[in-house]
C-alpha cells in the first residue's frame, strides 16, 4: 500500500521542506520506494536535491495545469534512490490558472491514481499558505505532517490549519488524517523551546512524534550541498533525529503502532 503524506503549515520557514527531503531519504534508504513532490513555486525541496529549478520543464506545473502524466516529469536521483516531481517558479502562476480549472481541487489526485502503486511512499512539500496548490495536496493525501517551530506562539495558526483539514474531510477526502505533529528547530538550551513541546503535546495528546528534530549547523549546510542529511552528515544530531523520524514512521505504518489520528482536535489561535 502506498501511504502519501502531505507536509503542511501554512507558517513558513518551519522545516517542510527539509523535513520531506530527509524523511524521503531515510525511506529509501530503509529500501522504499519514495516519490518526493515539490508543490512550492519557490522550488526548495526541487534547489536542495541539486536539480537547477530554472531549468525544469514541465514538472508539477505540467501535470497540474496541462494534464501532462507524472511519470513523464519525474526525475531519479539514483545516489539516493528516490525521484522527485520538481517544482519550478512558473507554478506561482499555476495557482491562479487553477482557479478555471475543472475539479480544480482533486487535480493532483487524478494525476497520482496511475502512479501510488509504483511507490511505498509519496510525500508532498507544500507552499506556505493554504491556497490551491495546499488542497490539492490535502485532497490526494492520506495524511499530514505538520512540522511545527519550536518557538513562540507555535500554537498560533495551527487551529486554522486543523480546520482546513476538517473541513477537506467532511467534503472532499473523507480519509484525510493527522498523520502527526513534529517539532522542529529545537534548542536544549532554551526553556522556551521545552515549554513549546511540553503545550504542543498537551493541546495534541498522543499526536506528536516523539523524534524532536533540532537546530543544527549540518542541517542548515546540506542544501546548499544539493545533498539530505542522510549523506552529508548521517551522524550530525539532525541526521540523527531524522532518522529516528523515519524509523517511527516505518514502524506505525508496518501496523505495529497506533494508526493514523483523526483531524478532530483544535486549539485557539
Amino acid at each position: 500500500m502506498s501511504h502519501i503524506y502531505a507536509l503542511v503549515n501554512q507558517k513558513g520557514g518551519v522545516g517542510k521542506t527539509t523535513t520531506t527531503i530527509n524523511l524521503g531519504a531515510y525511506l529509501a534508504s530503509s529500501g522504499k520506494r519514495v516519490l518526493l513532490i515539490d508543490t512550492d513555486p519557490q522550488a526548495n525541496a526541487t534547489s536542495c536535491l541539486g536539480v537547477d529549478k530554472r531549468k525544469v520543464e514541465g514538472g508539477v506545473y505540467s501535470v497540474l495545469i496541462d494534464d501532462s502524466p507524472v511519470p513523464a516529469n519525474i526525475l531519479h536521483n539514483p545516489k539516493l534512490k528516490l525521484d522527485l516531481l520538481p517544482s519550478l517558479p512558473a507554478l506561482a502562476g499555476g495557482e491562479v490558472e487553477l482557479v478555471s480549472r475543472q475539479a480544480r481541487e482533486g487535480r493532483l489526485k487524478n494525476a497520482l491514481a496511475k502512479v501510488t502503486r509504483e511507490y511505498d511512499y509519496i510525500l508532498i512539500d507544500c507552499p506556505p499558505g493554504l491556497g490551491l496548490l495546499t488542497l490539492n495536496a490535502l485532497v490526494a493525501a492520506h495524511g499530514v505532517i505538520i512540522p511545527v517551530q519550536c518557538e513562540y506562539l507555535a500554537l498560533e495558526g495551527l487551529g486554522q490549519l486543523i480546520s482546513t483539514i476538517n473541513r477537506v474531510r467532511s467534503s472532499l477526502n473523507p480519509t484525510l488524517a493527522i498523520r502527526g505533529l513534529l517539532m522542529t528547530m529545537y534548542d536544549s538550551r532554551a526553556s522556551l523551546a521545552n515549554q513549546v513541546v511540553e503545550e504542543v503535546r498537551r493541546h495534541f495528546p498522543g499526536k506528536a512524534f516523539n523524534a524532536v528534530i533540532p537546530r543544527s549547523v549540518r542541517l542548515a549546510e546540506a542544501p546548499s550541498h544539493g545533498q539530505p542529511i542522510s549523506t552529508y552528515a548521517p551522524s550530525s544530531t539532525g541526521g540523527i533525529a531524522y532518522r529516528a523520524l523515519a524509523d517511527e514512521v516505518l514502524t506505525a505504518d508496518d501496523g505495529r503502532a497506533q494508526p493514523h489520528f483523526t483531524a478532530k482536535t483544535s486549539t485557539k489561535g
